[in-house]
């Protein structure tokens, strides 16, 4: 019975990865849903803001703010957000193919790249690919703290200012449901950008103007601050809600193939076991026969 011993053993090893992923299942959909609590409250604050920058690109304001300006520099941002964690399927796979395609057709036009990865898996990858990362943010945890993917952000947004580099680009996953994320590549900078341009459609339907209290400036630097880092809150808060959503159901999926797997090697050590069985009376019969 050694090779019905080894299925056995087989066997107990499927049942504790079961038990693992059984568990992962049931944490993931814990946290999903505080996850999507949190993305959704940010939602209505992040498209208004949204909105607000898009009639704005279309005014003509007396102060003219560096991230409303376009440059001739031949290098260009890329915020890449990611998980820390792997383990929930195809997500990161995916918003880090559509970075792939964004850096080669980058490349093709002689412009080049620097980064700043928000997630371990980001990070990994861009150090593999050879992309030039000049600040990160891991470790974030279950919740996004702004206060810590301001500091990394900010060098690319300086640098953009100081006309070192002419656009920035945000990569993540959205939430569309939980069987479903699509990865986004948006442009950030300059605000004139592809990013805005279905709000903006609706503003140059019209002029737009304001009456700026105490100054142009003032308003202006604020309101862009608060632009940039709401959609780099919401993004984050929406790749964290794609995560868990997305382990939930990779782990599900886990605990149904190790179910189907139990299921396939218990047949096997039947019919291992019957087979012996019928051996060992095969002879004994034909022990008896002979005495």
């Amino acid at each position: 019975m050694a090779a019905g011993k080894e299925i056995r053993g087989k066997i107990k090893s499927v049942e504790n990865t079961k038990k693992i992923t059984k568990a992962m299942e049931m944490v993931a959909a814990s946290k999903m849903r505080k996850a999507q609590e949190r993305m959704r409250a940010a939602r209505p604050y992040s498209e208004k803001i949204r909105n607000i920058a898009a009639h704005l690109s279309q005014a003509n304001p007396e102060y003219t703010h560096p991230f409303m300006q376009v440059n001739d520099a031949k290098v260009a941002g890329l915020i890449v957000v990611t998980t820390d964690k792997g383990l929930c399927g195809g997500m990161n796979t995916n918003v880090l193919r559509a970075v792939t395609n964004k850096l080669r057709d980058m490349q093709t036009a002689g412009v080049s790249a620097e980064a700043v990865a928000i997630g371990n898996k980001g990070l990994g990858f861009l150090n593999r690919v050879g992309a030039k990362v000049v600040s990160q943010a891991i470790g974030l945890g279950d919740t996004p703290h702004l206060d810590k993917l301001i500091g990394p952000i900010k060098v690319l947004l300086d640098a953009y200012a100081e006309g070192k580099i002419n656009a920035v680009y945000l990569c993540y996953t959205k939430f569309i449901n939980t069987m479903k994320q699509e990865s986004i590549v948006e442009q950030l900078l300059p605000l004139s950008s592809e990013s805005i341009q279905t709000e903006g459609k609706a503003a140059s339907a019209h002029g737009w103007d304001y009456i700026y209290e105490p100054d142009a400036q003032s308003v202006i630097d604020d309101l862009l601050v608060r632009y940039v880092e709401s959609l780099i809150y919401q993004a984050v808060a929406e790749n964290m809600a794609s995560e868990q959503s997305a382990r939930m159901v990779a782990m599900k999926a886990a605990t149904d193939n190790a179910g189907t797997v139990i299921n396939d090697l218990k047949l096997v050590y039947n019919k291992t076991r019957q087979a012996a069985i019928t051996k060992e009376l095969s002879e004994i019969v034909a022990g008896a026969a002979a005495v």
